[in-house]
């Protein structure tokens, strides 16, 4: 998920906002057909549906690999950063990520450009999140991603931001109380936690950051945290925007494994952390409850431990 946040609202919205509408509709004769002509080797391998999500639509293709497409034009540059860029970052991540193998430009029936990548097995932890055990080892991954970047790595206006440019999260936690009124939060004190938090500057060097790492991103392999995906959003900036995943991926009773393994990290960035949990809860909330439902548990479960880290 990758929309950018825009200026704030003029009026609370009656409905949420969900995954936004495909701008074009994507099928497996489509897919075979652009492989046939730009990657013969690969247009007889079986191509099936596997996932769609906000930005992309992912077929898997024979055994090995992935073909990845995007479905909205915003999309377009985030694949292209994929490529560019993932195939470096793999080299220093202790985990596996779907390197792109193959790139694809437009065709017939299709205006952007694609990407073939490595499949990289398991299921996403939506479908259930790594044991706590794994803590450490995700811990171990954010350290060795949050490292030095290129003066020519990509930014982002929405990810790895001081979380005083969010105007959404105001919005939110205006709209949600009255959508979840079984949801055991106290939505009066994370207002007053987003207020703080908003205001808390950042204390440590810009990083790489994925800047996406909520559960249908990470994979899952009988409990264990066995890959990372969709890299669409990586960029450089506050490495706070991907620590706020210990609350969307595993209770607080294992934080402090994780932390213990990521190394120091200071109570301000702690605090950005917990403001950017924040931020991903009500997004995902929203979201799942206009047209995703997995979301909208995923979303619900993050804000539960929030409110209980406060």
């Amino acid at each position: 998920m990758s929309a950018s946040e825009g200026s704030p609202a003029t009026a609370l919205p009656t409905v949420p906002k969900g995954i936004p509408p495909a701008e074009v509709e994507v099928d497996e004769d489509l897919v075979r057909a652009l492989l046939r002509d730009q990657h013969p080797d690969l247009a007889d391998l079986p191509v099936h549906p596997y996932a769609t999500g906000w930005d992309n639509v992912t077929f898997r293709l024979g055994d090995e690999f992935a073909v990845r497409m995007p479905r909205i034009s915003g999309a377009v540059p985030l694949l292209r950063s994929e490529q560019r860029w993932l195939p470096l970052l793999a080299e220093m991540l202790p985990v596996p990520v779907p390197v792109p193998v193959r790139a694809g430009v437009a065709g017939p029936g299709y205006p952007w450009p694609w990407s073939v990548l490595r499949w990289v097995p398991g299921r996403s932890a939506e479908h259930g999140e790594p044991a706590p055990g794994e803590a450490p080892a995700f811990g171990r991954f954010l350290a060795a991603l949050h490292r030095p970047a290129p003066a020519e790595a990509p930014r982002s206006t929405y990810r790895g931001v001081p979380l005083n440019t969010l105007d959404s999260v105001a919005r939110r936690l205006a709209l949600l109380p009255g959508l979840t009124a079984d949801l055991p939060v106290d939505w009066t004190e994370l207002a007053r936690f987003w207020d703080a938090a908003r205001e808390v500057p950042c204390d440590v060097p810009e990083t790489w950051v994925h800047g996406d790492l909520h559960p249908k991103n990470i994979v899952v392999d009988d409990g264990r945290f066995a890959a990372v995906l969709d890299w669409g959003d990586m960029s450089v900036g506050d490495r706070a925007t991907d620590l706020a995943a210990a609350w969307m991926l595993f209770p607080v009773t294992a934080h402090d494994a994780l932390w213990e393994a990521y190394g120091p990290v200071s109570e301000s960035t702690r605090t950005r952390a917990l403001g950017w949990a924040l931020f991903f809860g009500t997004m995902l909330l929203e979201t799942g409850i206009a047209n995703d439902p997995p979301f909208a548990e995923i979303g619900r479960r993050t804000l539960t431990r929030v409110a209980a880290s406060l």
